[in-house]
């Protein structure tokens, strides 16, 4: 669904963009929505990199988000040329949610395993709300289940070791908090399994990065977060209530004391609206940019990613399967600091 209303969206953009001036000439705006959605290859800037978190690994601003752009078919050339351009940290998850993204990634593996920071993710399944508390039972079985993901995971990537994995779906503070969830890792890394605890989570974001910090054991935390604050990706809007990412300066700020690494995810999600064919928010953000970026040759996607990355985020995490939205995503994350004083 992402890709889909990303890719309609900003094909309703060109086709209109062009009707304005063609008055609709035949075959014109079914070039434009074509040039738009295929991308020509462009040169691309010099990635940027910052230090993420405990792992110490300086990691390129853009993450690549595999797990849905692998789910079907392999995506070598797209991977390449994210690697060869600079991207040198790759995110997937368990075959549990993301199919066979796990078995796609293998062959590019193969030949960049040591050159780039590979994050992998798997799920608990405790059913308990965001404010419950686990119990013991829950908390054995969930350490289990998470254990034996980690072992799908090497499995299916075909390597012995993950720097990264995380709690997918982490929306309750107890479980961050739980000592038999974090005796499970402490065991996996000490077999060489993996190296670094994380977690993400669309949902309670705020209340689990806080747990994660108090803690002092979590490398990284991928966070749904947008320049108007936490994105709920069950309902696909911004939390009501949610402080803008401006105000939530010191919660991450608490996490970047506690050298967590921090990545953001959906943060231009919003924008693509929730409707088929690409009606969507693209100005839901724009209260908070000033004159540099609103100005700036970027879209809206493009925008919020920018935005994002100088108001706290370390990287984002993008979902890419076509070289358009590799570009797109390439750009806003290299340049991002020549939009803010």
């Amino acid at each position: 669904m992402d890709r889909t209303t990303r890719r309609t969206f900003l094909q309703t953009l060109a086709a209109m963009a062009l009707a304005g001036r063609t008055l609709f000439r035949p075959g014109k705006a079914q070039a434009a929505t074509a040039s738009v959605d295929q991308g020509a290859e462009i040169a691309l800037p010099k990635m940027t990199y910052r230090r993420l978190g405990k792992t110490g690994f300086e990691g390129s601003r853009l993450v690549f988000g595999c797990g849905a752009a692998l789910s079907r078919d392999p995506q070598d050339p797209l991977l390449n040329r994210a690697f060869d351009a600079g991207v040198n940290v790759f995110d997937v998850g368990t075959r549990e949610y993301y199919k066979k993204a796990e078995l796609h990634l293998r062959d590019f593996l193969k030949k960049r395993r040591d050159e780039i920071l590979l994050i992998s993710k798997g799920l608990t399944y405790i059913d308990i709300k965001p404010d419950e508390e686990v119990t013991v039972a829950q908390a054995k079985e969930g350490a289990k289940t998470w254990t034996g993901l980690l072992e799908q995971s090497l499995s299916d990537l075909a390597v012995d070791h993950v720097d990264a994995y995380y709690i997918m779906a982490a929306n309750n503070p107890s479980i961050i908090r739980n000592d038999e969830l974090y005796e499970a890792f402490l065991r996996a890394k000490k077999a060489g399994k993996t190296s670094h605890w994380g977690l993400s989570t669309h949902e309670n974001a705020q209340n689990v990065l806080l747990a994660a910090a108090e803690t002092g054991r979590y490398s990284l935390a991928q966070i749904a977060i947008t320049p108007a604050g936490w994105y709920s990706w069950g309902d696909k809007n911004i939390v009501p209530n949610s402080p803008n990412m401006v105000s939530l300066a010191p919660v991450l700020e608490k996490a970047r004391a506690a050298d967590i690494g921090l990545i953001g995810m959906k943060a231009g999600r919003f924008l693509a609206g929730r409707k088929w064919m690409g009606w969507g928010n693209p100005g839901a953000f724009d209260e908070y940019y000033g004159s540099d970026l609103m100005s700036a040759n970027l879209n809206e996607f493009q925008r919020s990613y920018a935005y994002v990355l100088e108001h706290g985020l370390d990287a984002v995490n993008a979902d890419m399967q076509s070289q358009q939205h590799l570009q797109e995503n390439f750009v806003a994350t290299a340049t991002a600091q020549e939009y803010f004083a």
